[in-house]
């Protein structure tokens, strides 16, 4: 996700269609992730020169100083930073620092699941509760539903008709229940494979 929010501000920079700030990515992660996408350009669908795009137009943040330093610039700036759904990582102390200010924007990118701090930025908590305080949350919220890191039921299913034949049983454990209840029912109805949702506490003999 990250990788692909770099091309899209580089794509926008490059048109003119957003100011040129600084943009910060802050996430070791993420950083290593975006130095293999250079490495390996033959692996990917983009072009060399938009692989080399994402790497220039945000500056990494490798240290924890570097991070904490973000708080004392003037002026504006993006920081990208991977959130875990603000359960922790820097993201957290970003958000200690600039949440509590209603000029700075709290952009979402992915989904977020319930109990987390992001849950409650994204269902418009006024405060959350950050290294034992309170912090107000006065900025801007809003969540980018069309950005996803996961594939969606349509390319899960894509990618499992290549299977070379039928598993004996497929097990869908990552999602909302609802919605993985209704992937459950597409395999089952579209590639007559046995597919069920386990439930907290349920277990499976393999053998």
């Amino acid at each position: 996700r990250a990788q692909l929010l770099l091309l899209a501000l580089a794509r926008l920079k490059a048109k003119g269609a957003i100011a040129d700030i600084p943009v910060y990515l802050d996430s070791p992660m993420a950083i290593d992730a975006t130095q293999l996408f250079r490495v390996f350009t033959s692996e990917h669908r983009m072009s060399f020169e938009e692989t080399a795009a994402i790497g220039r137009v945000a500056k990494l943040v490798r240290s924890a100083e570097e991070s904490k330093a973000l708080a004392t610039r003037s002026g504006p700036q993006m920081i990208i930073a991977a959130s875990g759904m603000a359960t922790g990582g820097r993201v957290v102390h970003h958000l200690k620092v600039f949440a509590p200010d209603p000029n700075n924007l709290i952009l979402l990118t992915g989904f977020q699941a319930g109990g987390t701090r992001g849950a409650s930025l994204a269902a418009g908590a006024r405060s959350l509760r950050i290294h034992g305080q309170d912090v107000p949350i006065n900025a801007q919220v809003l969540q980018l539903s069309s950005v996803s890191a996961h594939a969606d039921a349509d390319e899960l299913l894509a990618w499992m008709r290549q299977a070379p034949r039928a598993p004996k049983h497929t097990f869908v454990t990552h999602g909302e229940p609802g919605a993985s209840d209704a992937l459950r029912a597409r395999i089952e109805r579209e590639l007559r494979w046995p597919a069920s949702t386990p439930e907290f506490r349920d277990s499976v003999d393999l053998a």
